[in-house]
């Protein structure tokens, strides 16, 4: 028999403690969780969805974007619904934010209806996890099972936001490392990039690319030029027009891997999307989802559905919020 120094034996326990731990959260995390306690809970969050989309079609990137926006801070607790306080300034109001992030109202809307058939039961952040899937296929992504059991978080904090979610500026290492700290490979970082194949961005977002790209007053010599004098049209220099937005790739609408024959043809919107033609492995990895897009969808739907297990409260911690924009008193 092998026996163990008492320090090997005790790392040992810390290692297998802390894969069952990981392993229980996630378990109570399934899809289904709902069928007992509001069985018509996909279908409201769906119908509020499809209504809003249908009226504006921007609002699949929207609703996508803010599933994002919450998991990366936080964890998936709905903590980018929360309002700011006179005390407290939360996630919602940071820059990163206001005024890009929208579509709450849809939220609101969903859980004001499940309040009536299911008071007390739907968490928020649940009702951001369904709206996300939701979105995506309104969009012509694929629908996909999610698991369910997230409670809502009590915090909101827009201090936390750097360090959390990825600026536009980031190199390809940069991001390789925030996604790492989140628990996602390589891969799974360029999947979830394309994310970017659907919605909108303000000019402040990429114009020193257009004028002042790394301090040189110059424009990002790697921007298609076409594209360039294209976007200096829409985004004049100085302009902070908050109403001005372009489109992220040539389908804005769609969840095709237009986002990456764009980044192929040297029209990626933002530095962070560019970059990933810097390095081999990313770089074959854009190639090879322009080439095959079912294969972008799978791998994307998956990337999501791991995107929404990120730090979750379960069980008897946080809170289901009666009012998504405020915790309970």
């Amino acid at each position: 028999m092998i026996k163990m120094r008492p320090s090997k034996l005790s790392l040992v326990s810390v290692i297998l403690f802390v894969l069952l731990f990981s392993q229980c959260v996630l378990s109570q995390l399934r899809v289904g969780f709902y069928k007992d306690t509001c069985r018509v809970v996909e279908f409201i969050v769906k119908e509020e969805v499809v209504k809003a989309i249908i009226k504006d079609r921007g609002l699949a990137a929207a609703l996508m974007r803010m599933h994002f926006h919450d998991c990366f801070v936080r964890g998936c607790d709905a903590s980018i619904l929360l309002n700011s306080t006179p005390s407290s300034t939360a996630e919602k109001d940071s820059f990163a934010n206001n005024p890009s992030l929208r579509g709450y109202e849809v939220i609101d809307n969903a859980k004001a209806r499940l309040e009536v058939v299911c008071k007390g039961v739907v968490s928020c952040a649940d009702i951001i996890a369904f709206a996300a899937r939701d979105s995506i296929e309104m969009a012509g992504g694929l629908g996909y099972d999610v698991p369910a059991g997230r409670r809502d978080g009590r915090t909101s904090l827009a201090s936390e936001i750097i360090g959390n979610l990825p600026p536009p500026t980031f190199n390809v290492d940069q991001l390789t490392q925030m996604f790492a700290n989140k628990g996602f490979t390589q891969e799974e970082m360029v999947t979830l990039s394309g994310g970017h194949t659907l919605g909108r961005s303000h000019c402040s977002s990429f114009s020193d690319r257009l004028y002042n790209f790394s301090g040189t007053l110059k424009q990002d010599a790697s921007l298609d030029p076409t594209y360039a004098a294209k976007l200096k049209q829409q985004c004049p220099q100085g302009s902070m027009d908050p109403n001005v937005v372009v489109p992220m790739t040539s389908t804005p609408s769609i969840a095709d891997a237009g986002y990456y024959i764009d980044i192929l043809a040297n029209r990626g919107l933002f530095t962070s999307d560019h970059t990933l033609l810097t390095s081999p492995a990313t770089a074959n990895q854009v190639a090879e989802n322009a080439k095959n897009p079912i294969q972008w969808k799978v791998k994307f739907a998956t990337a999501m559905v791991k995107m929404g297990q990120l730090d979750v409260l379960t069980g008897s911690e946080g809170e289901i919020r009666a009012n998504c924009r405020v915790i309970n008193s």
